[in-house]
């Protein structure tokens, strides 16, 4: 993806804001708000680094176990006739429904990356 970015097992969406003229990132996947930003994108990795390192040491000092990223529970909704569906192709694939769902998922993202220009 050209506009993430990953350290230590955390990644972050980057976007550009045109009025402040600065790059600016937020970490994606945890209930805690890190949010940093650079004028480039050297001092913008820095900041992405610093603000994982910072928010790792500030759940160290308290105590507290650190927000990992998507804990891989997910509720979603499906109209009743793609529930069924799922279901039965799931079974006639000998998978539980999460299976085929999460197999699903993962193709899908494989192919949106493969289709995407790299950086």
């Amino acid at each position: 993806m050209n506009n993430c970015m990953e350290y230590r097992g955390y990644h972050a969406a980057i976007s550009f804001d045109a009025d402040d003229g600065i790059f600016v990132g937020s970490v994606l996947g945890i209930a805690d708000s890190l949010n940093f930003h650079g004028e480039n994108v050297a001092e913008l990795t820095d900041a992405f680094h610093n603000c994982v390192d910072g928010y790792l040491d500030f759940c160290r000092e308290m105590g507290k176990a650190p927000d990992k990223e998507y804990k891989g529970s997910l509720n979603i909704r499906l109209s009743p006739e793609v529930h069924r569906q799922a279901a039965i192709c799931a079974a006639g694939e000998g998978k539980t429904l999460n299976q085929f769902i999460g197999e699903a998922v993962s193709d899908r993202c494989k192919a949106y990356k493969n289709a995407r220009p790299s950086a």
